[in-house]
């Protein structure tokens, strides 16, 4: 498998705090062992879970946002690694296969300025190496029987993973996505907020349902089009949820389930829908951690779901003095999904 940063045992067991009389999870999750080769491994391997780490920020800058989820791998492991091995959750159950080699990619963009229109055009070209690069490895997980966990990275990705599945599959998938918006922008080259859209165009993506969306910032013309797929594409808002209490969030759960079950599903979990967490588009006003965190557990356990997907956040845009609080967030996630799954 191209691509791809392996990574060894010993790499986390040196980020594990080891402690007398405890066991970390760093102390038991799989890795590829490098007498075979990453498919072989697959077959041979228990673990139900694959987790992948995607750390890019070139899709964020690519859609005028501002970079940093690149970051959030390295935090999110550091801090899964050191989560208690117990009767809730031993380790054994992922196999941690490394992360995507995006390195010539951020070289690349570091360098462009996505406000001048050819090298936005640029970044945008990236973004689709990037894309070249991930789907094949989605692919290869889903259909050696493994469900992938990845962590990002931007909502660029989501195109990615439901491409991938749905190869798999040789079927088209639909997916949950709790996100602040609902990243179906026009087809104009690709970017953190057109996945859905190209997935959808390319027919990967049947049904989509997007969870939470922030009124405030989608445009009429987003609302338009997702009105002429209202048969396929569905969507309820934070403000409707939260702030006026139309609707039970508890109640919307299962309506989105319903609309979703049909076939296995992808969870997407964008973290900009989450108040104050630092991320690409940060924000003020949203659901807090145990919403997301309840959302995540339900749609877990239907049993239906073929891939999570957690991206967005940018613990180097967050408070210096709390350096692990995204990377700890993000590990309370992968193990509510793993409990729950």
């Amino acid at each position: 498998m191209e691509n791809l940063n392996l990574i060894s045992k010993n790499e986390l067991l040196n980020l594990t705090s080891v402690r007398a009389g405890e066991t970390k999870l760093g102390e038991c999750l799989d890795t590829v062992s490098n007498q075979v080769s990453v498919e072989e491994y697959f077959s041979m391997s228990p673990a139900k879970f694959v987790l992948l780490g995607v750390p890019e920020d070139v899709g964020v800058k690519a859609n005028f946002g501002r970079i940093g989820t690149s970051t959030a791998w390295d935090n999110a492991l550091k801090n899964l690694v050191n989560v208690q091995s117990n009767h809730f959750i031993q380790g054994r159950e992922v196999l941690v296969l490394g992360s995507l080699d995006t390195s010539k990619q951020m070289q690349k963009a570091q360098m462009l300025n996505s406000n001048n229109p050819e090298e936005l055009h640029q970044l945008r070209s990236l973004v689709s190496e990037i894309d070249e690069m991930l789907v094949p490895i989605i692919q290869t997980i889903v259909y050696n029987g493994k469900i992938p966990i990845v962590i990002g990275g931007g909502h660029n990705n989501s195109y990615c993973n439901i491409k991938g599945t749905s190869l798999a599959k040789n079927e088209s998938i639909n997916v949950i996505n709790f996100d602040a918006h609902t990243d179906f922008r026009a087809l104009e080259g690709r970017h953190s907020g057109n996945g859905f859209s190209y997935a959808f165009e390319e027919g990967f993506l049947d049904r989509y349902f997007i969870f939470g969306l922030h009124e405030n910032y989608t445009s009429s013309g987003i609302l338009n089009a997702l009105s002429t797929h209202n048969n396929r594409i569905k969507f309820n808002s934070y403000e409707q949820i939260a702030v006026r209490k139309e609707k039970d969030f508890e109640n919307e759960l299962i309506i989105a389930s319903e609309f979703i079950k049909s076939k296995p599903f992808g969870i997407e979990l964008d973290l900009d829908s989450l108040a104050f967490v630092p991320s690409s588009a940060m924000t003020a006003s949203g659901f807090d951690i145990e919403h997301i965190r309840r959302f995540l557990h339900f749609f877990a356990k239907t049993g239906n779901s073929a891939y999570l997907h957690i991206c967005e956040s940018a613990p180097s845009l967050g408070d210096d003095k709390n350096p692990n609080l995204v990377g700890k967030l993000i590990s309370y996630l992968i193990t509510d999904f793993v409990k729950g799954a």
